[in-house]
């Protein structure tokens, strides 16, 4: 059955497991050839949703299943009376089994087929049948050349299964892809349309199981998850009775001089997002200023590791890194975090230094690194933690043993268990400053209120981009801060307070 872009399974998959089941169905008795058809007319239906005036198509076809699914396209176009062209760019004499089937039925019908070549015009909606899924490494010609003339024809274009060029397994785009404005995807939904690149490519998403026995789609071990409001942790509603007590002591650690902003965001998220108690430790010259922003918070002023020996043993959460900074100061107070046996979100300068080994992470950590800083942790270039966004916040995660928010475009949240969670909520007006210290303010929060490490941070992570999506359709200027009482708010739908 179809699904819409708010409808969407939660299961992910690699694109070698989605052949597999795709393999498994035609197995257990639908032909191939039945589900070509299928995957056509699904997308022949969401295309005529999308553009109901719409009367001529171009068909761009390479030479697999996905042009298959193209010729099928373009024979349903032609039935209701469009104008159809296809443009073969892979040669329709290599096509075999099911795909030539598909030709052959476009060439009964007599659809228009012609060689396609730089010169080729397109008009209408442009169908892209190029590449599908089985792409591994960067479009040869003249695939390449025929992404760039369909991004350069500024025409409404579909995507048959995913965006040609764009990585089913990690969301990379392999040196070109297709812009499209809706894809039509099938059987499992892949990781890779969710994270990375794929904001950028995918457009509008509509699924279609091509009437897969749900037992097949359930029996598939699923790689990966996507967030939806629908299957987040939860916390518990509070009883009447409650008191601020039960409910965490985080002590929020950073601000060095130049640097106290960063730590009263994550300090007034944290408070806004339910802990019990917030204290903070930072330069002494930001007392002040902490006070008159956040009066509910005890504030110390620090200037040594020492002065935080006494408070360490009243708290039950830290948040370390927002406004550290990596000088003498940030050192000592890492250090001193580091050796107390509590739950703890490291940020910013904390993973720089992490990354640098002068101090080692301890147990029951949440980390929370952006690409750059993944990058560091790991010993590579960013460019390669975006190459494989899903296999870095894994890496990531086994090397230190701590549950791994990767941030950026489809964040995602990786467990040492294997547990993976993708996150593509969010707007581009949330690309400023101050984000990420609401995040881990966020997440310290909800640590302090019960929830387990990986459960934290998905739900702090999900209730974060929401919160920037809500507060991004206003458009640019997006202030870090803005987020904290939509975060506040959307927390209260997800888990009321009082039941």
């Amino acid at each position: 059955m179809p699904h819409t872009k708010d409808e969407l399974p939660d299961a992910l998959y690699s694109a070698a497991q989605v052949r597999a089941l795709d393999a498994s169905l035609i197995a257990a008795g639908t032909p191939g050839f039945e589900l070509m058809q299928r995957a056509a007319r699904a997308t022949w239906r969401a295309m005529v949703r999308q553009w109901p005036t719409a009367n001529e198509l171009s068909v761009l076809a390479g030479h697999g299943n996905n042009a298959g699914d193209g010729y099928l396209v373009a024979v349903l176009a032609q039935r209701a009376g469009w104008s159809v062209r296809v443009l073969a760019v892979g040669e329709p004499q290599r096509l075999q089994g099911d795909a030539a089937l598909a030709h052959a039925q476009a060439v009964s019908e007599k659809a228009v087929i012609e060689t396609w070549s730089a010169q080729s015009p397109l008009r209408g909606i442009v169908l892209d049948a190029l590449l599908g899924t089985g792409l591994t490494g960067e479009a040869r010609e003249p695939y390449g050349s025929a992404i760039d003339a369909i991004n350069a024809a500024e025409l409404p274009v579909v995507s048959v299964d995913i965006p040609s060029g764009l990585c089913a397994d990690t969301g990379h785009i392999l040196g070109c892809a297709v812009r499209a404005d809706l894809t039509v995807t099938f059987i499992g939904l892949k990781l890779g349309l969710f994270t990375g690149d794929a904001a950028d490519v995918v457009g509008a998403l509509v699924f279609n199981d091509l009437h897969a026995d749900p037992p097949l789609l359930d029996a598939a071990p699923a790689i990966g998850r996507r967030l939806t409001a629908n299957n987040l942790p939860s916390l518990a509603a509070r009883a009447p009775a409650s008191h601020k007590g039960k409910f965490g002591h985080v002590l929020l650690i950073g601000g060095d001089r130049g640097l106290g902003g960063a730590i009263l965001l994550s300090a007034q998220s944290a408070l806004r997002s339910g802990a019990g108690m917030v204290s903070v430790a930072t330069r002494s010259e930001h007392v002040l200023a902490a006070l008159a922003r956040i009066p509910e918070a005890m504030v110390l002023g620090t200037s040594s590791a020492n002065q935080l020996m006494g408070l360490l043993q009243k708290v039950s959460v830290l948040v370390v890194g927002p406004g550290l900074g990596q000088a003498a100061w940030g050192r000592s107070l890492l250090s001193a975090a580091a050796n107390a046996p509590l739950p703890q979100v490291w940020d910013a300068d904390a993973l720089n230094m992490l990354a640098e080994d002068r101090v080692a992470l301890p147990k029951n950590c949440v980390i929370t690194p952006h690409p750059g800083e993944a990058a560091r942790l790991l010993g590579i270039s960013t460019g390669q933690v975006q190459a494989d966004r899903p296999g870095a916040a894994h890496a990531l995660s086994k090397k230190y043993t701590a549950v791994v928010v990767l941030k950026g475009a489809g964040s995602l949240i990786a467990s040492p268990d294997g547990r993976l969670a993708v996150c593509h909520q969010g707007h581009p007006a949330m690309a400023t400053a101050g984000l990420g210290d609401v995040l881990a303010g966020l997440v310290g929060a909800l640590l302090a209120q019960g929830m387990a490490t990986f459960d934290a941070a998905c739900l702090a992570v999900w209730l974060h981009a929401n919160a920037g999506e809500q507060q991004g359709k206003s458009g640019r200027g997006l202030a870090a801060s803005d987020l904290i009482p939509a975060i506040r708010q959307l927390l209260e739908e997800q888990a009321p307070c009082l039941k």
